[in-house]
């Protein structure tokens, strides 16, 4: 984008000044160093912001802490009411914050719009949800006595997000969060600054209207101390965090020793397998999209194609047929399948990634390079790569956010490939190409995927937000977004109510005095 088209959709976003600080809403900006928001579209500065320091940081949960005492006695189908307001406000900016994630991350504007688009729909999931905060009940074996549970707020949600989704993960948890009671502070990826604040200036703008406390949501940016201070905070009983591997050990060791409660959204290794019965076509567009789609920066992304030897051949040449018609470019312009990588150290890893494939055994079928020239000026686009290897090579044992898909051949029966998919450290998404209802089945049963996320037919990038969405083993168990994720953002309380004027004891214990 030109500078004055940049300016125009940070106006229309709230945010006017290139300076900018970061705050809860208030009326006071943040004291700490300067990190500068660089897209990796075209390498130009788009804005510089102001961090937390430890005393903004203060402040910040200091005035969560007073908003959550209110927040919380708030009927919960008003609090949803308050999250419709903010749905709205999302369908009105869409086609602006959509322009500021293409832009500021590197992502097609599609994929700009669909991000907003499912901040819109885990809105309307939440407003529903918010007439849904349902308990148990139970029998008593004691006579004249009621059990049930109930769920109550938990308090402050600290929220911990990545630069590939810059904004719809965060909404996973607040739309969440807040109809069931809770308060959020958030620490956006340094990397993406922009859409943070962003945001915050939409979800303002409906409290200010409902007159309605500014801590209900928080922002906060900066870097991995940040990241520190909510981990090791007493005060925020839940941390939710997405990102790599190594953050989420580092994050869940901490909260853990203060037997906090963490949700970790963390790395994925994903893999289709490739039947003798599936559809080809279908395949590759799967594969494809899931493969280079984000420029493959997307934790469901597709890292290997698991394909039977009786096809594979047939495979190989169509995913090399398809690469050839990838065009590579400004991710702005539609006409685009891939942009940039965040930045020129994700380049590095991308680069080191080829080497090490092919000095461990591995063979290049579609060559990626680092591209230059007009158009290339960030340094941040690079072709995606095909690699055919073999699934126990250390590189392949490892997640590269990148566009690099390795190739695994496999001989015999499905269980074989299925083996072959779970063997990584990783259990995130996972799919299956097949018209055999039998290999279908077994690869959704106790004995097939290992991953949070089966497929069957469509590829491993890319979920609705009516289900939950998470993983096993090194992604960390947690769970976001549909189905029952919401009891995560509360505490659980089981009660007995006596209505008799006698005090039996349960397991039938005597005790007369």
């Amino acid at each position: 984008m030109s500078n004055f088209e940049i300016q125009e959709v940070l106006q229309q976003l709230g945010i006017q000044d290139n300076n900018l600080g970061t705050s809860t809403g208030a009326d006071w900006f943040s004291n700490g160093a300067v990190i500068k928001s660089i897209s990796p579209v075209d390498g130009n500065l788009i804005a510089s912001v102001k961090t937390s320091t430890k005393d903004d940081y203060e402040k910040v949960v200091n005035q969560a802490s007073e908003a959550f005492l209110f927040w919380r006695k708030v009927p919960a189908p008003r609090r949803g009411e308050i999250v419709r307001q903010f749905g709205e406000k999302l369908r009105e900016k869409k086609e602006a914050l959509g322009k500021l994630v293409s832009y500021e991350m590197g992502k097609s504007y599609q994929e700009g719009l669909g991000e907003v688009q499912e901040m819109i729909d885990i809105c309307d999931f939440a407003v529903g949800l918010s007439r849904q905060l349902h308990g148990f009940t139970m029998h008593s074996e004691r006579p004249g006595h009621r059990m049930y549970e109930q769920y109550h707020p938990l308090g402050i949600v600290g929220i911990i997000s990545a630069f590939n989704f810059p904004v719809a993960v965060w909404s996973w948890n607040i739309a969440l969060a807040w109809v069931c009671g809770d308060v959020c502070i958030w620490k956006p990826s340094e990397k993406v600054p922009l859409c943070g604040i962003a945001c915050q200036n939409i979800i303002i703008e409906v409290l200010q209207k409902n007159n309605l406390p500014e801590g209900i949501s928080c922002l906060i940016n900066g870097d991995y101390k940040v990241g520190e201070y909510l981990s090791k905070d007493t005060r925020i009983p839940l941390i939710s965090a997405t990102g790599s591997t190594r953050m989420g050990k580092i994050v869940g060791k901490e909260v853990a020793a203060r037997l906090g409660k963490s949700l970790l959204e963390l790395g994925g290794n994903n893999a289709i397998i490739v039947t003798p019965e599936a559809n080809i076509k279908m395949t590759v567009i799967g594969a494809v999209f899931g493969a280079v789609g984000t420029a493959g920066q997307r934790c469901t992304s597709t890292r290997r194609l698991i394909i039977h030897e009786s096809v594979y051949e047939t495979v190989k040449a169509s995913l090399i047929d398809a690469y050839k018609q990838l065009r590579i470019g400004n991710p702005l312009d539609e006409n685009n399948h891939v942009g940039p990588l965040i930045d020129t150290e994700a380049v590095k890893m991308y680069t080191a990634a080829l080497t090490q494939a092919v000095n461990q055994g591995g063979k290049i079928v579609v060559k990626g390079a680092v591209l230059e020239g007009k158009g290339y000026e960030s340094g941040c686009y690079v072709k995606p790569s095909i690699v055919e290897a073999e699934n126990h090579y250390e590189i392949v044992q490892h997640e590269t956010f990148a566009p690099i898909l390795y190739l695994l051949k496999y001989s015999g029966n499905i269980e074989n490939a299925i083996t072959i998919q779970n063997s990584v450290a990783q259990g995130l998404s996972s799919a299956i190409m097949t018209n055999n209802l039998q290999e279908a089945e077994l690869f959704l049963s106790q004995s097939g995927s290992d991953c949070g996320i089966a497929n069957v037919n469509i590829g491993t990038s890319g979920a609705e937000i009516g289900g939950a969405f998470g993983g096993e083993k090194e992604t960390g168990g947690g769970r976001e977004s549909g189905s029952d994720a919401w009891k995560i953002y509360m505490r659980r309380q089981t009660n007995t109510i006596n209505y008799t004027k006698s005090l039996p004891l349960a397991q039938g214990i005597k005790f007369d005095l």
